[in-house]
């Protein structure tokens, strides 16, 4: 189940990328439902989303607390 929690987040974030603010809200959301080895991998994916859209580097901040 806890995988089908991570592959369903990243299907939100991906949709919802076109909007920084919004990518931000998810990506607290994910942190708060997602297992630590789950997080490193979003960490992972998520930085590599952002060399493609730049706007979402500010989300990046929630993932290194």
């Amino acid at each position: 189940m806890a995988r089908a929690m991570f592959e369903y987040t990243k299907t939100v974030l991906d949709k919802v990328s076109f909007d920084p603010i919004l990518f931000c809200r998810e990506v607290k959301k994910a942190l708060q439902r997602l297992l630590p080895h789950e997080i490193e991998e979003l960490r992972i994916w998520i930085i590599a989303l952002t060399r493609k859209n730049p706007e979402l580097n500010q989300c990046l901040t929630y993932l290194n607390t």
